[in-house]
């Protein structure tokens, strides 16, 4: 029998079970599959948005912070900071207790997440669903920052993601090292303090490296609010929070329970809230700022709030002194007004600066501004300049009366007048001239040596005010500024060697990198042996007769100066070698000033000169080479002999002293200096009039 063609199908059916099996390991396969390239795509998607991030820049960061001015010695004059008083210090500037009670309280897995805590924030969002409310923020340390940075403090969705993206930025940006002491310079702790080092310096005194355990906590209880938890607001509050502090630190091993309770039994040094103090020198502050911004080229906001240092000359004693001065000549005289500046003349720095009276009612500046006639006290000037033009000595004598002058080719005429119009009616010389401040012989002097060239050597001693070649120029009718006055008359103090008024030394950035350094230039603009001349001529002036002889009893060392008197402005400049200062007084609007305001002019730079220097002992002016010291006669200006009865020692430049010998009082004229042998002594003269001038 044949086979048939065909097999019957034998095949067995799976059962529902193994088809179940079936296509579930195929549902699983496939969301095996579509899970990994979910995974993927997040992975990519996230390395993108990552990238993205990485690329965007984040806003600019900048910190406020307090910059400060300090005197020569390193004494604090003031310290600003546009609103925000905050010092930036870096991490290992900032106590481990600091440190560790932040990290304790704030964010315990700071150096584990990357700029989010994803188990505080998933409990937060929990808490937050079931109260419908943002009441848990679970923001981390960068979080914050982020916050404070870059964002406002309102609680919305939208604030809070943004918060979270800047916040891996930052991570991204910066190290965790960085983010932390970014965080702690910048948190506010209350009371105008921003930044641990503020905060620690304004509640107990100290830098932030010095913090102990038990002060750490507490700053770190007043980070969350210092309206609740500021030992100033409330005590209580701010105890609670630093035991809750100490108690997390000792949970998580950062201290023992014995060392937190010890450290919160321990009482705190805290120190009186303090308003800020003004400026002790506001006039000098201002002057230095104006000086750094407009002269330097500093950018503004770095100086007013980039935390630089300012390194001056100013020493808070001699400007203290300058002020008490100010203050005790000006208490009787209710609307008058008064400038004071004192520079070293030995490398032009400014030593003390007083602008007015009251710096809270006025913060003009009277010192630096140049709108007040010198008077007198320009004269120095011209006579520097005559005694470097031929033929001009001390000896040089005009006739002192009333005098009428020509000039420009005698199409002018000029007539001056001396004080309340007292003449000596005879020929005086140049001490006398200088002592007395006689009108008529300074015209003389400028009419021969020309108005030019007195303008020039006032130029060259550092005058910048305008002034014109007439012959009032002798008797100082253009204005100029104290500080000009000041600076000149160092130059002359210095031996000719001119040094430009120095007010800042240094200026250093918040990073400890100098930005300025001063290098003073010295220049000899007129030969030693003229300064030492006019020098010993200036020190009659506080001499019997002598316009500023009223306070000579007031100054125990050398001195030499020239005072100033017009119908609305007093001046007294005057020198030690250590010290040039002037002093202004006058009424602001103009108006004709009293003979006794005028008096409180030349007291105020003896009191302040003297007090300044009384650490300092009595200095000689240096007598140069080029310089002859001979016995004189006044009435005649030749050479003393025995029988003149007024004889002066003078000193000349060498090659212009007088060589011929009084014969007016005597037929034989015999030398002042002689023994009875009739050799020469030397310096015997010299000597006692040393000695008469230290016994008075």
């Amino acid at each position: 029998m044949e086979e048939p063609l065909h097999k019957p199908n034998t095949t067995v059916r799976p059962s529902d079970d193994s088809l179940r099996i079936i296509r579930l390991a195929r549902r699983v396969k496939r969301l095996i599959i579509l899970a990994i390239t979910v995974v993927v795509f997040a992975v990519v998607g996230l390395a993108g948005f990552l990238l993205y991030l990485r690329s965007q820049p984040l806003p600019p960061i900048s910190f406020s912070q307090s910059s400060q001015v300090l005197d020569v010695n390193g004494e604090l004059i003031d310290s600003f900071h546009g609103g925000r008083n905050r010092h930036i210090v870096t991490l290992k500037d900032i106590s481990p207790h600091m440190i560790q009670a932040t990290l304790a309280i704030e964010d315990r897995r700071f150096y584990q997440h990357f700029g989010f805590d994803p188990i505080g924030l998933a409990r937060a969002v929990w808490i937050n669903l079931q109260n419908m409310e943002l009441d848990q923020g679970a923001s981390t340390l960068t979080q914050q920052l982020a916050r404070n940075l870059f964002l406002s403090h309102e609680r919305t969705f939208t604030r809070k993601i943004k918060e979270l993206l800047y916040a891996v930025q930052l991570e991204m940006e910066y190290t965790k090292d960085e983010i932390f002491a970014m965080y702690l310079n910048q948190i506010y702790f209350g009371h105008g303090a921003y930044g641990v080092q503020a905060a620690s310096q304004m509640y107990f005194g100290k830098n932030a490296s010095d913090l102990t355990l038990e002060e750490s906590a507490l700053l770190a209880g007043v980070m969350k609010s210092w309206k609740y938890y500021s030992p100033y607001m409330d005590m209580e509050r701010s105890k609670s929070r630093q035991k809750l502090i100490l108690e997390t630190m000792a949970d998580q091993g950062l201290v023992t329970a014995s060392e937190a309770q010890s450290a919160y039994d321990r009482r705190l040094d805290l120190k009186p809230l303090e308003e800020k103090q003004p400026s002790k020198a506001p006039y000098f502050r201002d002057y230095v700022r104006s000086v750094a911004v407009g002269k330097l080229g500093i950018d503004e906001k770095l100086y007013d709030s980039g935390g630089v240092t300012v390194y001056t000359t100013l020493d808070l004693r001699a400007q203290q002194i300058a002020e008490e001065t100010m203050a005790k000549y000006l208490e009787n005289h209710q609307d008058l007004q008064s400038a004071l500046v004192a520079i070293d003349p030995r490398n032009g720095h400014i030593r003390a600066m007083v602008g007015g009276r009251d710096y809270e009612s006025n913060q003009y500046n009277r010192v630096v501004s140049n709108s007040r006639q010198p008077g007198s006290s320009f004269k120095p000037f011209l006579y520097l300049t005559a005694l470097q033009h031929e033929g001009f000595s001390a000896a040089t004598r005009f006739k002192s009366e009333p005098t009428v002058f020509t000039y420009d080719d005698g199409r002018k005429t000029y007539s001056p007048k001396n004080f309340r119009n007292k003449y000596k009616n005879d020929y005086v010389d140049l001490r006398y001239a200088m002592s007395r401040s006689d009108n008529i012989y300074a015209v003389n002097t400028i009419l021969q040596v020309g108005a030019d060239k007195v303008i020039e050597t006032a130029r060259s001693l550092g005058m910048r005010s305008p002034m014109k070649p007439l012959p009032s120029l002798a008797l100082g009718t253009f204005p100029v500024s104290p500080l000009e006055m000041a600076s000149a008359f160092g130059t002359i103090a210095n031996q000719g060697v001119r040094v430009e008024p120095v007010v800042i030394l240094k200026i250093v950035d918040s990073y400890g990198r100098v930005i300025y350094s001063s290098t003073p230039k010295a220049e000899r603009v007129v030969e030693a042996k003229y300064t030492y001349v006019l020098t010993h001529l200036m020190e009659s002036v506080f001499n019997d007769g002598g316009t500023g002889n009223r306070v000579a009893k007031l100054v125990k060392r050398p001195v030499a100066g020239k005072t100033g008197t017009t119908d609305t402005d007093a001046w007294m400049v005057g020198f030690t070698p250590e010290l040039a200062t002037a002093v202004w007084v006058g009424h602001d609007k103009g108006r004709s000033i009293s003979s006794v305001e005028a008096h409180t002019a030349s007291p105020m730079f003896a009191e302040f000169t003297e007090r300044t220097l009384e650490t300092v002992p009595p200095k000689l002016f240096e007598v140069p080479d080029g310089v002859a010291m001979v016995y004189i006669d006044p009435a005649t200006g030749m050479l003393a002999t025995e029988d003149c009865p007024e004889a002066r020692l003078e000193s000349f430049i060498a090659g212009t002293e007088p060589t011929q010998y009084c014969t007016v009082h005597s037929g034989d004229p015999e030398p002042l200096n002689t023994n009875d042998n009739g050799s020469k002594e030397k310096n015997k003269g010299w000597w006692e009039d040393l000695k008469r001038w230290w016994n008075s």
